[in-house]
């Protein structure tokens, strides 16, 4: 049966539509996902797929949430407010302890500063507040001699530079989010789902790996020591299902932001093109120089967390690489644990945004992105 398939597409990304189509052809019946996508600020693809979901449901995003917090912080660092060579400790002094006096915001935000997590770990309670995850890492020993290595602060990155945000501002990194990116621009993109629009979020649903797949998940080598244990809080007790992470009302309603937001698939795209093309006859959030800065790698080979290849630039990760090798030099974005995927391509002027409903395997951004992304990129070159 020929799959039904919501929206809209502009003349010669018609592509686009096909591969969804094709996709979820394939997939079990309850998939649920939607594609939207942005070229030169104008929405050209517009999709979505699945019993219950429409063009503005939302869905948990997880670490997609890290691209809208570090917005803010390049919008901190174009106004000068922010310094990325500054040391953390020069705006949050208790930061200091246990060696980590010296580490700058520049070290930290590309994930080179070796607080992924906890020794004693967080409760759920506190995985869901910033504020008092900041203040738990605060004393805490770094993993790894800062700013010899990488690896992915989780859990922990968007509460550390949120702190830093509140510090240097005396607002929270969500309430600077709101007022100068996602409300100015309508997106459907939170840090923090006010209560009344609750009944548009459709929560996550579990990975349901096949038997093939699940041997593949169980030879992934675990510990309650490693570094990976801590960065995602597995060596507590309990820890819970990460997918079960934003269907939280209390993580939904205080959008942690390295993990908490919750988006459609128009609000990732629409954010990313507010960013660096301008949106709704609004000029562009990100000035040149700093799409460059933001964009640039400056952590790249062997996460010491995942034991996989990355690259990361400030704060966000560099999809071209090894992702999308088609895209452009410095694109930019963040993929979600549960297969959301989001970035922009300055220069292609294309921004892109991906959500789907079921947590994926094997977990971040999602295999079926491949096709699409390579999809929507080819037309945008064309037009």
């Amino acid at each position: 049966m020929t799959p039904e398939i919501h929206g809209t597409v502009a003349d010669g990304f018609e592509a686009v539509r096909e591969e969804l189509a094709a996709f979820v052809a394939a997939e079990r019946p309850d998939y649920e996902g939607q594609v939207a996508a942005y070229v030169h600020g104008r929405r050209v693809v517009d999709l979505w797929a699945g019993p219950g979901a429409g063009a503005d449901s939302l869905y948990g995003v997880f670490s997609s949430s890290k691209g809208a917090a570090h917005l803010v912080v390049a919008l901190l660092v174009q106004d000068g407010v922010l310094d990325l060579d500054r040391a953390v400790a020069s705006y949050w002094p208790e930061f200091a302890a246990e060696g980590k006096a010296r580490i700058t915001l520049r070290e930290l935000i590309a994930h080179r500063a070796g607080v992924v997590g906890l020794d004693a770990g967080f409760t759920a309670d506190e995985l869901a507040d910033d504020r008092t995850i900041a203040e738990r890492l605060a004393g805490q020993r770094p993993l790894w001699r800062p700013g010899t290595a990488f690896g992915y602060h989780a859990l922990s990155i968007a509460a550390l530079t949120g702190e830093v945000v509140r510090r240097a501002t005396g607002r929270t990194l969500q309430e600077i989010y709101e007022e100068r990116v996602r409300a100015p621009h309508d997106l459907g993109f939170f840090l923090g789902l006010p209560e009344d629009l609750e009944s548009r979020y459709r929560p996550v649903q579990p990975m349901e790996p096949t038997p093939e797949q699940q041997a593949e998940l169980d030879a992934v080598p675990t510990g309650p020591h490693t570094l990976a244990s801590i960065a995602f809080n597995t060596h507590v007790p309990m820890p819970g299902e990460l997918a079960d992470y934003p269907n939280s009302r209390a993580v939904r309603a205080n959008g942690p932001a390295s993990a908490g937001g919750v988006a459609s698939a128009r609000g990732l795209a629409g954010m990313y093109a507010a960013a660096v093309s301008g949106l709704g006859g609004r000029p562009p959030l990100l000035k040149p120089d700093t799409v460059a800065e933001v964009g640039q790698i400056h952590s790249t080979g062997q996460d010491l967390v995942s034991r996989t290849y990355k690259s990361f630039g400030l704060g966000f990760q560099a999809v071209s690489d090894p992702w999308y090798p088609f895209l452009g030099a410095g694109s930019f974005g963040h993929a979600g644990a549960s297969g959301s995927q989001a970035f922009a391509d300055p220069r292609s002027g294309l921004a892109y945004g991906y959500t789907r409903r079921r947590f994926a395997f094997p977990g971040g951004a999602a295999p079926e992105n491949v096709r699409l992304v390579r999809a929507v990129h080819t037309a945008a070159l064309a037009v």
